[in-house]
Formats: C-alpha cells, structure tokens, sequence
C-alpha cells in the first residue's frame, strides 16, 4: 500500500462494527480474517478485484462484497499498475453480537452456502443503508448503541432477503461457516497471478513454513523453484504461437516486472525473449 490509509470506526459491545477506510493509492493489499468474523464491503470509490483462493471477483460501487472469515486480497483492476485514491465502508459480524441481538442459536442451524465470497448487486435499500453508515461514520455523535443495534438488525434483515437464505439465522450462521478450498486448488487457481509466496500461503490459511513443506510434499519442489518453471513454460509457448508483446505476456504469466521476467527467462533458456522468439520464429 502507498500512503498512510485514513480510517473511521464505530464500536459495539467491544467490537469494531463499522469502518469506513480511505486508501490513498495502492497496488494489492490483504484482509485477513480472524475465525469468528465476517463481512460485507460497499466500496463508495473506485473498482476493485478481490483475489481470492480459487478465483478474482470485480467490486465497485454498484457491487459489493460479502465475505465469511476467509483470507484475500484487494488488488486494482487487472493491467494497472496502482489506483487512486478509494474509499471502503465494511460492516463486521461477531457471532457473540448477533446471537444476543436476535437470541439466536447458531447450532439450531444446519444451512451452508457454498460460497465464501460473494458478489452482490447494490439494490436501493442496500444504497441508502450504505449512505445511513456513511452518515454515522462521519457524525458518530449521532451513533447511539440503540442506533447501531438497530443498523446492525437492519443489516440482517436486508442481507437475508437479498442472497434469500431462508431466515435471519440461517443467514448468520452460514456466514460463519467457511468452505476452505483444498490446497491444489488454491495453487492451481493462482499459478499465473503475481503473487508472492507469503500471499499465497495466506489464501491457504497456512504459515510460510508449512506451506513449503506441504508444496514440496505435494510437488516434489519447492514453491518458488515449480512456479517460476510453470511460468517460463507458459511464456515459451506464448512467444512462440502469438504475436504477443514482452510485456503482455509479463502479465499474462504473472510476473511482477519486465526486468524480473527477463532475468528469471535468460537463467532458464540461456537467451532473452526477444533472443528466444528470433530463433523460433518460422
């Protein structure tokens, strides 16, 4: 992230429950979740992908983001080098909250979604309720603990009719209940990212070190060492079947630069690209 980002909160019984984050200018940044947390984001400034383990989702103002306690990562719009300046307004779910605000029993719930992150298409109940949190947010001293309770049962209430699970409860007790992808998923799903091995060992809920073993484990190498030949290969066929630019096959590949691309080919083919493609071309 560039920049110092500027944040506002209001808290609930010990929790944070609502922020409204302004980010200056960044290339990717991560949110990792602890165990008892989920999420929604309304993102009131610029679009954004969110990475995730199996796939990249595309938010904006008109698209928001419903998240169970998973890892990911906001990164901007594909080919970009960095955004300016955005702004994100999250509303956080604590089970402990809303288990005492609607006395519910989790456990009373056996309903499961099959998706931990979700798009969702801003209707006008859910704009205005973004714009009443962004009125909070800038006026806490309008923010009373009845007012948040209210904004808080009020968000329940909206979410569960717009993914139509079949109860407030189910609907809180699904979110709490996250699908982790297996592993050669999560490496299969990223090979060609720019990603950085401490990313991608976050998206699998796993330390530096254990991911290393369980990849080398798994693929008879270590992970730097598979993924960079993964990706040389890719970039060997494009340069040889399509008329691709050196920097559109960088980002297609998903190394992070020219220059580190072109070190991490010549150590592997001995010659440069444009070396490469000469020799190759019919």
């Amino acid at each position: 992230m560039y920049g110092s980002a500027m944040e506002k909160t209001l808290e609930y019984k010990g929790h944070v429950v609502f922020k409204k984050l302004t980010v200056p200018r960044f290339k990717r940044f991560s949110r990792e979740f602890a165990s008892n947390e989920a999420c929604f984001a309304f993102f009131t400034q610029g679009e954004y992908q969110v990475r995730t383990a199996t796939g990249v989702l595309t938010v904006n103002r008109d698209v928001g983001l419903l998240a169970k306690c998973v890892n990911y990562f906001y990164q901007t719009a594909s080919g970009q080098v960095e955004q300016g300046r955005g702004e994100v307004i999250g509303v956080f779910l604590f089970p402990d909250i809303f288990q005492r605000l609607f006395s519910f029993d989790f456990s009373q719930s056996d309903y499961r979604v099959d998706y931990d992150l979700k798009q969702v298409e801003l209707d006008q109940l859910l704009t205005h309720y973004r714009d009443s949190i962004s009125i909070l947010l800038d006026s806490p001293d309008l923010a009373s603990p009845l007012m948040i309770e209210t904004k808080l049962r009020e968000f329940v209430l909206l979410m569960t009719q717009k993914v139509s699970a079949p109860s407030e409860l189910d609907f809180l007790a699904s979110m709490f209940k996250p699908n982790f992808a297996k592993f050669e998923e999560v490496i299969q799903h990223n090979l060609f990212s720019d990603l950085n091995i401490d990313e991608l060992a976050a998206l699998c809920h796993m330390s530096v070190s254990s991911f290393k073993r369980k990849f080398s484990d798994v693929y008879g190498q270590p992970p730097k060492k598979h993924i960079t030949q993964l990706k040389i290969d890719k970039a060997i066929s494009l340069l040889g079947e399509s008329n691709s630019r050196v920097s559109d096959i960088v980002f297609q590949t998903g190394f992070e630069s020219i220059s580190t691309f072109n070190r991490a080919f010549k150590n592997h083919t001995g010659c440069s690209p444009s070396e490469y493609r000469q020799r190759h071309s019919h």
